[in-house]
């Protein structure tokens, strides 16, 4: 992996781009710590939060709090993402194409040793692209179904009152979902992988090595060494 330009790095990601990587961390941690123990209330660790955050009324509006600002947080990407795609400024790089699913193919033919080579990955390879629409789908469906919470008189005159208890379903057991995909995927990719091991930092600086671009998504290498 290492080459003639291992030590020199590129920018990768903008300061408003860490900035939504830290923000979602910690919105989604607060998120889980006061939205689990009212989940499974009678367990004890969740009786020991609830005690240490200040009793259930605050653990609620805590997570209340936490939910408003990650759906403003949600709306502000996916705003600028669009605006910023129609504008021009910025490349749709996130969006799926046939060739995505060709490479999820193709990369498990690699790996089961049936193909020479793994396939050429752009600036965002299928995985990550896979887990980014989960993101943003399980977080458009977080937020309504947390409004629908949030507003339950108001909602039952406006709608069926059976969509309440059906959104309480829906926000718990996505939140789980969420919390099992990161845990067992996304840590994976950013803690585990051997080729990041202990920890890919590049959405926290911005920078990533050359020679790692070369190696990960040759395709936006080939793209930057053209420019340059």
């Amino acid at each position: 992996m290492r080459g003639p330009d291992a030590g020199e790095y590129v920018v990768r990601f903008s300061f408003w781009a860490r900035f939504q990587h830290a923000s979602v961390i910690l919105l989604f941690g607060v998120l889980l710590l006061t939205g689990m123990p009212q989940k499974w209330p009678y367990v004890e660790a969740s009786r020991w939060v609830i005690e240490h955050l200040g009793g259930v009324v605050a653990v609620r509006w805590l997570h209340r709090a936490a939910g408003i600002a990650f759906s403003l947080l949600l709306v502000a990407h996916l705003a600028v993402a669009i605006g910023g795609a129609l504008a021009g400024r910025t490349k749709p790089s996130m969006l799926l194409s046939v060739k995505d699913f060709r490479d999820a193919v193709d990369f498990l033919r690699y790996c089961l040793g049936w193909a020479e080579a793994p396939p050429r990955f752009g600036r965002y390879d299928y995985r990550q692209k896979f887990e980014y629409w989960g993101l943003v789908f399980g977080g458009v469906v977080m937020a309504l179904t947390g409004f629908v919470l949030f507003f339950p008189i108001t909602v039952s005159r406006l709608l069926p009152a059976e969509l309440i208890p059906a959104a309480k379903v829906m926000h718990s057991y996505e939140a789980l979902l969420a919390f099992l995909i990161i845990l067992v995927w996304h840590l994976f990719a950013v803690l585990l992988s051997p080729e990041v091991f202990p920890l890919d930092t590049s959405i926290f600086t911005g920078k990533i090595r050359k020679d790692r671009l070369r190696h990960e998504h040759p395709l936006e290498y080939d793209e930057l060494s053209g420019r340059e």
